[in-house]
């Protein structure tokens, strides 16, 4: 015998092909025999009668193979060769198929369309990374500018005084005996205050 191919799945009304190979010098009578392996973990054999069925001899082995043109979902099951000559009576290890229904696509755009979307979302994502920096720079080199304009003010504040003039109108104030201020509660008489 030569190994069977374990597991064949084809998607739902897709053309699958399952083979059996052996070397033998005797030219048994070929079957297919099929396994429908039930919820309850018990097989029901049952022959499979198909139309097409291929036979290829080479060398020293001999295959034959099992056609479905359009697989249905009760198809799955364990396909096995049932070698039979005189009294002999030989199982291959068998190949399982499983039909299965392949997955819709939930939205079918074509690849202009997704390639339209995605550079989209990357024309927004630097959008969303380029506003906000340039709001920041364009924040922060206007305060740099505010705090270089105090500065020059800070400079320019002394800059038209002469202390020598300061100096000697502070030396020239005097005062009355009373003293320039006066507590106004306290004030009897009609006296004139100094402004100050």
């Amino acid at each position: 015998m030569e190994s069977d191919k374990p597991l064949l799945r084809v998607a739902l009304s897709h053309k699958a092909t399952i083979k059996c190979c052996y070397r033998w010098k005797e030219n048994p009578h070929v079957s297919w025999m099929m396994n429908i392996y039930s919820t309850n973990g018990t097989t029901k054999p049952s022959l499979v009668n198909l139309p097409v069925n291929k036979t290829e001899k080479g060398k020293n082995v001999t295959c034959h193979f099992l056609v479905f043109k359009e697989v249905r979902l009760n198809d799955t099951a364990l396909y096995q060769c049932r070698l039979n000559h005189s009294s002999v009576h030989i199982f291959t290890h068998g190949t399982f198929l499983q039909v299965y229904i392949p997955l819709q696509k939930t939205l079918n755009l074509s690849e202009s369309v997704k390639n339209s979307i995605i550079t989209a979302e990357g024309v927004l994502l630097l959008l969303s990374v380029l506003i906000p920096g340039t709001m920041l720079l364009c924040k922060s080199k206007s305060l740099n500018q505010l705090e270089k304009k105090k500065e020059r003010e800070e400079e320019n504040i002394y800059e038209g005084l002469n202390l020598d003039d300061c100096s000697a109108a502070y030396h020239q104030i005097q005062r009355t005996n009373q003293g320039p201020y006066q507590d106004v509660g306290s004030c009897e008489e009609d006296i004139q205050l100094e402004k100050p």
